[in-house]
């Protein structure tokens, strides 16, 4: 008997693998659209084309499936910014340009953007969803910050400064820009590639040893 072809396959099997994909999607936009203790898993489950059972089989509670979301939607980027750092050798400044353009990409133009929101909103009725937002994103990202700004002051190429407070005053522009975005892009969109071009030209001033104020003169 021949060998099956697998583009022969039934659709239902070919798809079975990526079912978890498709309901942490659907779980997203539903999150997005009534925050999370208001999602309902049915509701996930029907944008998702599956039933609830079947959702079940993947994510056993709400909790469960809000932390695939952020894995999904966060930690690959995470990830790519940590490789970025560890392997690309060049100015330190260079590759916080670097970073912040792909922040503000992804806060430009990802539903991504929503989760902060939702963490912030949801932080007190869902102190461990909290918790595992801290630990997964935020604790990592501040790491690679602080280890971008460390690296720089190492080189002599940043000055020295109080690093955990710096890296505060970094990411704070970011998490701005996207609760903005989830919050009042309705009725008062913000340009955010533009918002962080205008705070890298502030770091430049700040952090450079050898900075430039904005008309080009020599700090």
């Amino acid at each position: 008997m021949p060998p099956l072809d697998p583009a022969a396959a039934p659709r239902w099997r070919r798809r079975k693998e990526d079912r978890p994909q498709e309901i942490v999607a659907a779980a997203l936009d539903v999150f997005a659209e009534r925050g999370f203790a208001a999602a309902r898993l049915d509701d996930v489950a029907a944008r998702a084309g599956v039933s609830k059972g079947t959702l079940y089989l993947y994510f056993p509670s709400k909790e469960d499936l809000f932390k695939a979301v952020i894995r999904a939607a966060i930690l690959p980027n995470l990830e790519r910014a940590e490789r970025m750092i560890a392997e690309v050798p060049g100015p330190s400044f260079a590759l916080l340009e670097r970073l912040l353009a792909m922040v503000a990409e992804l806060i430009a133009t990802t539903r991504a953007a929503i989760i902060p929101k939702l963490v912030i909103a949801e932080a007190g009725n869902f102190p461990e969803l909290a918790a595992f937002y801290h630990r997964e994103v935020i604790q990592r990202g501040f790491g690679l910050l602080a280890n971008l700004l460390a690296r720089g002051v190492a080189r002599g190429e940043f000055r020295p400064m109080n690093i955990d407070h710096a890296v505060c005053l970094i990411a704070a522009p970011l998490l701005m820009s996207a609760v903005w975005r989830s919050a009042f892009d309705a009725v008062a969109p913000m340009d955010v590639p533009a918002l962080i071009a205008t705070h890298r030209d502030h770091l430049r001033r700040a952090l450079l040893v050898d900075g430039e104020t904005p008309n080009g003169d020599r700090s």
